[in-house]
């Protein structure tokens, strides 16, 4: 059975997509789109990826009206917490740790919710 290799992009609607595009690569590091086919686009490295739908009636991502939340994969997560809060975004840290790791919940400027993960 041919399998699914991995995500070839994430595509959501958005009131000011070039604005959410800057904030998304000015603070967490995911480059713009490229306006041609020869720049390259943003390049994740390889690591754990969960695909997970939630029940309709999960308050998992902090607002009922989202339908969809993002989870990056950091290196240090102490580190980008203290580098999103240095540049005015709130961060929630999940103050326990689990056996896959430690988290963090912050939204982007449309109130997207975002987590954080740093992998055990």
């Amino acid at each position: 059975m041919q399998q699914v290799t991995g995500f070839g992009g994430f595509f959501f609607r958005a009131d000011d997509p070039g604005a959410l595009a800057r904030w998304y690569e000015t603070h967490l590091g995911v480059s713009l789109v490229p306006d041609n086919y020869t720049d390259p686009v943003w390049t994740q490295q390889a690591g754990p990826t969960v695909f997970a739908p939630f029940a309709r009636d999960s308050d998992y991502f902090g607002n009922d009206k989202k339908q969809w939340m993002l989870n990056f994969r950091v290196a240090d997560l102490e580190a980008m917490i203290a580098q999103l809060t240095a540049a005015g975004i709130t961060v929630t840290p999940d103050p326990q740790t689990y056996p896959n790791g430690r988290f963090a919940r912050l939204y982007d400027p449309e109130g997207n919710p975002i987590e954080l993960w740093q992998p055990a």
